[in-house]
């Protein structure tokens, strides 16, 4: 058991096991439901009192978005033009920035649906905030992977090892930048203990602060939640191509061998 009293390895592997679910492209509304109220009850079981606090919610969400961070699945380039045969890398692009736009607002609209369940349900406010936070890290592991696969599509590499890569991509998020592939390489800890962590903070906190609108009275907050996130999660991803592509140029291009050379 660690300093947080959390139980190592099976704890930690459930609740990203979860995350990584949340991320598919493609999940039925009564599914993503269950994933997200699945989430919701592992949250509970990692520190419910500590949500109650502004600060201590926000640090229990960059805690938990770098354990997570690891288990979120990225697909490499040729993996995705498998599933997306036919089309270009901008049109590839497209693609996967609609796709997490819809994910995310499928997360606004299903944590919505259970906090409509949960008004009806005393005591209400016990729940609150957990699913404000479980929705929150729901999101972030779906912009996570959509950054890690448009790295992918604009040839950014992204770190060897799913530690360094994690570490890599949720500095990308908490910048709203692609992968920097100059980064030096250091520990998930090392690296959030610096200004980093602090921007990861600040902006899960304006995430958390927008995900509040999931309250909303019966669907209301549903839509609103919806709308929001995939604004959001597309304007991040126009954000990531735009420095995506300005890093591909700047990338040194490959060497050509010299003729007859072997």
């Amino acid at each position: 058991m660690n300093e947080r009293g959390d139980v190592p390895g099976g704890d930690s592997e459930e609740l990203g096991a979860t995350v990584a679910a949340l991320t598919a492209d493609d999940i039925a509304p009564a599914r993503r439901r269950q994933l997200l109220t699945r989430l919701v009850g592992q949250a509970r079981a990692r520190g419910l009192g500590d949500l109650f606090k502004p600060r201590s919610a926000v640090r229990w969400m960059v805690d938990t978005v770098t354990e997570v961070a690891p288990h979120v699945p990225i697909r490499d380039l040729a993996t995705l033009r498998r599933h997306f045969p036919d089309l270009d890398d901008e049109a590839l692009a497209d693609r996967l920035v609609r796709n997490a736009s819809r994910a995310t607002a499928g997360v606004g609209a299903a944590g919505g649906g259970v906090a409509a369940v949960e008004w009806a349900v005393t005591p209400t406010l016990l729940s609150a905030p957990v699913l404000l936070a479980a929705e929150t890290i729901a999101v972030v592991a779906i912009e996570l992977k959509l950054i890690g696969e448009l790295n992918e599509i604009y040839g950014v590499a992204l770190p060897e090892g799913r530690g360094q890569r994690a570490v890599a991509l949720v500095h990308a998020w908490a910048t709203q930048r692609g992968v920097n592939p100059m980064m030096p390489g250091a520990g998930v800890g090392a690296v959030l203990g610096t200004a980093a962590r602090r921007e990861l903070r600040d902006t899960l906190l304006r995430r958390f602060g927008r995900n509040l609108t999931t309250l909303g009275p019966f669907l209301t907050g549903a839509a609103v939640a919806g709308y929001l996130n995939r604004r959001a999660t597309r304007s991040l991803g126009d954000q990531v191509r735009d420095d995506l592509r300005r890093k591909r140029r700047e990338l040194p291009a490959p060497k050509r061998a010299l003729p007859g050379s072997s």
